[in-house]
């Protein structure tokens, strides 16, 4: 699981719509006090801060519709609390640089 903390417009589109797969798992799993990954580093990350991960999704979101594709699957607005900004990092952004070079996909780092 990882929600990168890079602009999405810099993420190659396997890596975008990765990303906005495990977004939508973490906000169920925080939402709606699901068991299975809620240990998961990346998912305790976001703990108390679902506005910051709301916001990642409308980056998600635009930079999808500026590729042109079709986005249906919205998020409770209702549910947007906690923090808006993401501090906490499993791996720091230059070191989430590092990793997505060494992946030598199309992703824009």
């Amino acid at each position: 699981m990882r929600i990168w903390d890079i602009p999405v417009n810099n993420l190659c589109d396997k890596h975008l719509l990765g990303e906005h797969l495990e977004l939508h798992a973490i906000w169920s799993i925080l939402t709606k006090n699901k068991k299975g990954y809620s240990r998961h580093p990346e998912t305790l990350r976001w703990k108390g801060k679902l506005k910051a991960l709301y916001l990642r999704h409308q980056a998600q979101v635009r930079e999808i519709s500026i590729r042109g594709w079709l986005h249906k699957s919205d998020l409770n607005k209702k549910m947007v609390k906690g923090n808006s900004v993401q501090t906490q990092f499993v791996d720091l952004p230059k070191d989430q640089v590092r990793i997505l070079k060494s992946k030598g996909c199309k992703c824009n780092v």
